[in-house]
């Protein structure tokens, strides 16, 4: 996967860029608060259809302007794909995939996918379990489309039931309706559990072996996906009929709570170094290594499934790795096209002898300068 040209109008800070890419290493150099990440930005909502910063798309669009545009040209194993993501602060966001609109955001998935690592992602460590399902969910949705729906209808099934069980308070006849919620909620909950079991068992092996490497074989990370709803022998059938069973179970109880106490809406997914919860026990640096371990095991997760590397993008990380990490980090640069963004050169001692290509950033303009 290789990402050829970006193009921004009214995106953040710029009025207008057009940059196009001939390398698989790319440098975005600059002060702060000048507009690197908001380049990454603009590349992840490419591949996702939103922010990883914010869930409101206006303010994705440059002040005082109403409209934005953010275009991509991918080349891929199947073939090349154009996108182009239309932003407006009065209508809903429009996405074309080679001039054809989209009519529902999952046909964006899998056009153009890509790996985010920035120094907010020890979010997903020290957090509560909402970062840990973003992050699973995030994952899953790029390679599989048909997640991104059933996850969405959950959303709604969910929004249903929880809407119903407020309105039986007031109403207690309409509690015979429940069972129809419920079957629709254990349906859609347990295609979404099997596959974020799958998913956490797949990346804990590629995972586990690049911790060891990264601790210098002192320490083995675990990780486990935690649900609300037994798995059993984690046999589709028994999943569904164990999710019913404890919606039933529960029953009473959510109606007077006015909400559902169990789902894929309250899992989690643990992480724990040699045994010990690493969001409880494990030290800064700890963290940071589970959360390059997580990383680096998506990239390789993600060419499994797919037959070929994501984006790999990086926002201003590398100062904060030290020199063996950032080694380890370095091997997959050479296998995957990597954006990386840093303040200055010196922060990227590590790298900034490979060949690639380098832009100043200053004010929302870029300017390509030799590496």
């Amino acid at each position: 996967m290789f990402l050829r040209e970006l193009s921004l109008r009214s995106f953040r800070n710029y009025d207008s860029l057009e940059l196009k890419f001939s390398s698989n290493l790319i440098f975005f150099i600059g002060r702060n608060a000048q507009g690197k990440t908001n380049i990454l930005e603009s590349i992840f909502l490419s591949c996702t259809g939103r922010s990883h910063r914010t869930s409101r798309d206006k303010e994705l669009i440059k002040r005082d302007h109403d409209r934005s545009l953010v275009k991509t040209r991918v080349e891929k194993l199947r073939g090349i794909s154009e996108i182009s993501i239309y932003l407006s602060s009065s209508d809903k966001k429009i996405v074309t995939i080679n001039g054809t609109p989209a009519k529902r955001m999952g046909e964006l998935m899998g056009h153009l996918n890509c790996v985010m690592f920035s120094s907010e992602d020890l979010k997903i460590i020290e957090e509560g379990p909402v970062e840990r399902r973003r992050f699973m969910d995030m994952e899953i949705s790029q390679i599989k489309p048909k997640y991104f729906y059933f996850l969405q209808q959950y959303n709604r099934i969910l929004n249903h039931r929880n809407y119903l069980l407020k309105e039986i308070q007031r109403k207690p006849a309409l509690e015979k309706t429940l069972p129809v919620w419920n079957e629709q909620l254990a349906e859609t909950g347990t295609y979404i559990t099997v596959q974020r079991k799958n998913f956490v068992n797949s990346l804990q092996n590629i995972a586990r072996e690049i911790h060891k490497k990264l601790s210098c074989n002192t320490e083995e990370l675990s990780l486990v996906y935690k649900s609300s709803v037994p798995f059993g022998t984690g046999d589709i059938r028994e999943i569904k009929e164990n999710f019913l069973k404890e919606l039933e179970q529960r029953q009473a109880d959510d109606i007077q709570r006015g909400i559902t106490g169990i789902g894929c809406q309250r899992d989690d997914m643990l992480t724990a170094i040699n045994g010990a919860d690493t969001r409880i026990f494990g030290s800064q640096g700890q963290k940071r290594t589970v959360v390059l371990s997580l990383k680096l095991s998506e990239l390789e997760f993600m060419y499994r499934e797919t037959g070929e590397y994501p984006l790999l993008l990086l926002d201003d990380v590398m100062s904060e790795l030290d020199p063996f990490r950032q080694a380890m980090l370095i091997e997959y640069i050479g296998r995957v096209q990597t954006f990386i963004t840093a303040t200055d050169l010196n922060q990227l001692k590590a790298v900034s002898d490979l060949k690639g290509q380098m832009f100043h950033i200053e004010a929302g303009k870029a300017r390509e300068q030799a590496v």
